[in-house]
């Protein structure tokens, strides 16, 4: 499962973090992935300075704008998922 976090403190706050988070939960939802994909707030990763924090897993990304945001987030998200099917279909059957 991916995990994505975003913060959700002050500064985030007031540039956008509640509209990203109605973005990636609106596609989560089209997409049918929120199996796939846990979605969870935080308060300040101190980068407030920088933009909308958040992160993938342990990654630490920043985004200008909800809207950027949302478009970065469906190709990462996307793409993690990918790498884990790529993962799974080299494993063989464990058997027990």
């Amino acid at each position: 499962m991916i995990t994505v976090t975003v913060c959700v403190g002050s500064s985030c706050h007031i540039k956008g973090a509640r509209e990203m988070i109605d973005c990636f939960n609106d596609f989560l939802t089209k997409e049918h992935l929120q199996d796939k994909v846990e979605l969870k707030g935080a308060f300040c990763m101190d980068r407030c300075g920088e933009g909308i924090n958040w992160k993938i897993n342990d990654e630490i990304m920043t985004s200008s704008s909800a809207e950027d945001g949302a478009k970065m987030f469906q190709k990462r998200v996307l793409g993690e998922l990918n790498r884990e099917r790529r993962g799974q279909a080299g494993k063989e059957p464990s058997q027990g």
